[in-house]
Formats: structure tokens, sequence, C-alpha cells
């Protein structure tokens, strides 16, 4: 096997196992899921995968008990998130073959994986705000929501997130300080 294949099975493994554990915390078994999700957080590390680190860092956020730890992990998604299109300048055009980004490390999936990623972390921080009964932050989140779902494409996906972000929106309701 070669180098390559070595990483890209790798790379698969990882996804296979975050979907292993979003499958038993969706079978009900939300504290083996966390269990299995937090292993995995400690064996990628601080410098593993991108793309890997912020998928389970939001999934790992869905199996929390305590919305402050909810919280927490949602906002480690997005630091994630944020931190590998910030830090490397590279990452839109430094590409290796197979979609490696330059510095060798990975992740093997494109960048525009985690830009996709942003409407759904800033919802899912804006739902975690409502729980906390902090609106103005929950509304802040919401914007950024709204501009990264407006730069998606046009269609379902779209559609999707801006139904959900109306749905929240509506859950604040008129709240004081709303803007009309």
């Amino acid at each position: 096997m070669t180098e390559q294949q070595r990483e890209e099975t790798s790379d698969d493994g990882v996804l296979t196992r975050i979907g292993q554990a979003i499958m038993l915390h969706r079978a009900g078994d939300r504290e083996e899921a966390r269990n299995r999700l937090h292993a995995l957080w400690h064996e990628l590390g601080p410098y593993g995968n991108a793309f890997h680190r912020c998928t389970l860092a939001h999934y790992m956020a869905d199996t929390q008990d305590d919305p402050e730890d909810e919280l927490d992990w949602d906002v480690r998604a997005l630091e994630v998130a944020e931190g590998f299109l910030t830090q490397r300048p590279e990452a839109d055009t430094g590409t290796r073959g197979g979609g490696q980004v330059a510095d060798g490390r990975g992740p093997r999936h494109p960048v525009i994986a985690l830009r996709a990623f942003f409407p759904v972390l800033h919802l899912n921080l804006a739902a975690d705000y409502v729980a906390l009964d902090r609106p103005a932050d929950a509304r802040a989140q919401l914007l950024r929501a709204r501009v990264w779902a407006d730069a998606l494409t046009d269609g379902a996906y779209r559609r999707g997130f801006r139904a959900e972000i109306e749905h929240l929106e509506g859950r604040i309701g008129a709240a004081p300080g709303r803007p009309s």
C-alpha cells in the first residue's frame, strides 16, 4: 500500500468512525456516541485534519446534555473552520495532488467543504444562544448564518437553511431589542 493510499484510508476511517458515532447518537445512545467522539477528538489532536476536527466538534455538540457544553463544542467547530481558512492563505490555491493542502498534512477534502459548513455552524450557535436565553447573541449568529447561506448556490440546500433561519428568528420572536 502506498503512502497516499494509507492516508486516504486513514481519512476515510476517521469519517467512518464519526459516522458510526452519529448513528449511535441518532439511535439514542448519546453517551456512547459522546465517548467515541471524545476519544477520536483526542486521537486527532490539535493538528489533525481540519475538516475532520470541525465535523467531529459539530457532532460532539449534539451529544452534550448541558447547553453550555453544547455551545463550547459549537464554538470549537467554528474556531477550527475559521482557523483553517484564516491561518492558511494558500488554502484556496495551494494544493498538491489529490486536493491536499500544501502544508502536507491534509485535508483531503476541498476547502469548499469547510466553507459550506459555515451556515450550519452559525445556525447551531444561534440555537445554542436561544437555549441559553441570549437573544442578542442568537440574532448576531443568525445574521452570520444568513450571509453564509446567501453565498451558497441557489437550490434546496440553500432554501432549507433560509427556512431554518426564519424558524429560529420566529422562536426569538419580538424580544426586546429585535430590529424591525
